[in-house]
């Protein structure tokens, strides 16, 4: 049985955190047993979120996590793809982690409207994230500051979404009318996809970046798609039968 560590659910979606959902997301699809546990990340091996127990062993990184796990059960998802797939498939699990991610950040953490609707989010991590009892209010400079060192807290919240905008718009052109990002069945790199989609779709602020990604019909239809081949069994704890 695999531990999986992650940050709380919120929003109706299975983690909140691309980075987590996106390893869950991998578990299903290849059909390894696991349990869902809140990580303390003063644990984790590299101090951030998703990590995993596994024998006994903890290991950190969503995608080096993937790549243990397809050496020791097999790639069953990735297996046939073509180099020039999996070069495209790279890529753009690269620009969702390294540039969309930041996007999605600013939208919670800068955006004042975002902000009020992830503080009740953000409240329920405190002690879990920081290890001990830290004012939120301090808790958002720390990330205010990261996200200026990082660049994308230097822009406006109009050039921000242009940027964001820019990815969805590569994704949608890249999947066509295809099932799948790649192919007619799912990859490894579906399972980025989809939960950075949900982790943009699920944000209860209005936003352009929101309602550009909806409009993205192909997108829309896949997202529907994958919910339904891997995630249809899946409720919030709130929801599901005493």
């Amino acid at each position: 049985m695999i531990t999986l560590y992650q940050t709380p659910i919120a929003w109706g979606t299975p983690n909140l955190s691309p980075f987590c959902f996106k390893l869950e997301a991998y578990l299903r699809m290849v059909g390894l047993p696991y349990e869902v546990k809140i990580a303390e990340l003063p644990k984790a091996p590299k101090g951030k979120v998703p990590y995993v127990e596994i024998d006994g062993q903890l290991m950190g990184d969503s995608q080096f996590i993937i790549e243990y796990l397809k050496g020791r059960y097999g790639d069953t998802l990735d297996a046939k793809l073509t180099p020039e797939q999996m070069a495209i498939g790279h890529t753009i699990r690269r620009m969702l982690e390294e540039c969309t991610y930041w996007y999605i950040v600013y939208m919670r953490w800068v955006d004042d409207a975002g902000w009020r609707a992830y503080t009740p989010v953000a409240e329920t991590m405190v002690p879990t994230v920081t290890g001990g009892p830290v004012p939120l209010s301090a808790l958002r400079q720390k990330m205010l500051g990261i996200l200026h060192d990082q660049g994308t807290g230097r822009h406006n919240m109009e050039e921000v979404q242009a940027l964001a905008k820019q990815d969805i718009s590569a994704i949608a052109t890249l999947m066509g009318n295809k099932p799948f990002l790649l192919a007619d069945t799912p990859t490894s790199f579906d399972a980025v996809v989809y939960s950075f989609l949900v982790s943009i779709i699920a944000n209860p602020v209005d936003t352009e970046f929101k309602q550009y990604t909806l409009s993205q019909e192909n997108l829309v239809r896949y997202c529907a798609r994958f919910k339904l081949r891997f995630f249809a069994n899946w409720k919030p704890p709130e929801t599901k039968a005493a």
